[in-house]
């Protein structure tokens, strides 16, 4: 009985935010700009291309925030709040998130065309769309209709977002807090297959990896050489160095192909192949992309769409901004 008394009350929370999320994600669909801004899609496009072009990291950059945005606040665009209390400057982002002066530039085009009208939630799931796409990897179509939220959570941020320093045991807990399950944490990971990290997120697996005062061994030993020569002890931590080695700016599955051979470069990378915990659960997935690009990419966008539908605003909820830096 006294299991009963407990559980109830939580199955019933539990229940009322499983209906809640399934209204909220029911009310977002493709075309719900179809006649209020018919351009949205070609504008959004026109203007992911010329970032990517003028620089082709930003592909990776503009995923990252989407991500970086749903995982706090649902997908609100809490992100892109200025502050010195906002996500900006949680640990995960501070000197790290980029791309909001393309999202500046995006949305003033959008404004132009249809004053008003389009969420800058909205615009970062487009954008991370398009940098995907452009960069050769699966399209999706993109599910729109949030609005945006009011506050940012810099708390929130440093306790929900995965970092490069992350085991399996810390990193599953806060994809299931949002939804996602243990596949959406290796499709997900994927969007590494684009991008660049800093020095200071896997220098540690360098030179005194957990204390044991070697690298991590789990890492193949040219590229440890590698990287103790680009990352050196006291060195710059800010240098950057591909996430996918011999494929930097491809969207394809070669991530995963170097997860098999010990080329991970995060932490958090490497522990979906190597680590105890992913013989049991990641390990077979890693292995299936590695030889599937095709399924990698299906599962990618099945992820990301699923994602995206992280307590989305709707209705009267939230507002449009003008300026995606600041509420109205």
């Amino acid at each position: 009985m006294k299991g009963k008394s407990i559980s109830s009350p939580f199955l019933l929370v539990a229940s009322l935010i499983l209906c809640l999320s399934i209204t909220a994600t029911s009310q977002l669909t493709s075309n719900f700009y179809d006649t209020t801004c018919p351009t949205l899609l070609q504008i959004v496009r026109r203007e992911v291309k010329r970032a990517i072009v003028n620089e082709v990291r930003m592909a990776a950059s503009l995923l990252r925030l989407h991500f970086h945005d749903c995982f706090v606040n649902g997908c609100d665009g809490s992100v892109l709040l200025d502050g010195t209390d906002g996500e900006k400057f949680a640990g995960a982002n501070l000197n790290s998130a980029r791309g909001f002066d393309v999202v500046d530039t995006i949305k003033s085009a959008v404004e132009s065309a249809c004053s008003g009208v389009v969420s800058c939630a909205d615009i970062l799931a487009i954008a991370a769309r398009d940098s995907t796409l452009l960069s050769g990897g699966p399209t999706w179509k993109v599910l729109l209709g949030r609005r945006d939220g009011l506050v940012a959570n810099q708390s929130g941020a440093n306790l929900g977002l995965p970092t490069p320093f992350e085991n399996l045991t810390q990193i599953t807990p806060k994809f299931a807090a949002v939804g996602l399950n243990i596949t959406d944490v290796v499709t997900l990971s994927g969007a590494h297959t684009i991008g660049f990290a800093k020095c200071a997120t896997f220098s540690t697996r360098l030179f005194n990896f957990s204390d044991t005062g070697a690298p991590d061994t789990t890492m193949d030993t040219n590229m440890v050489t590698d990287l103790q020569s680009f990352c050196p002890q006291n060195g710059d931590g800010n240098k950057t160095t591909a996430l996918d080695r011999n494929s930097t700016d491809l969207f394809d599955n070669h991530y995963y192909k170097n997860l098999l051979n010990g080329k991970g470069l995060l932490t958090s990378d490497q522990v979906l192949f190597s680590s105890v915990d992913a013989v049991s659960t990641t390990k077979s997935i890693v292995q299936d992309y590695s030889n599937n690009s095709g399924l990698f990419f299906s599962n990618f966008a099945n992820s990301m769409i699923k994602m995206g539908n992280i307590s989305p605003l709707t209705g009267s909820d939230g507002q449009i901004r003008i300026n995606c830096r600041v509420v109205n």
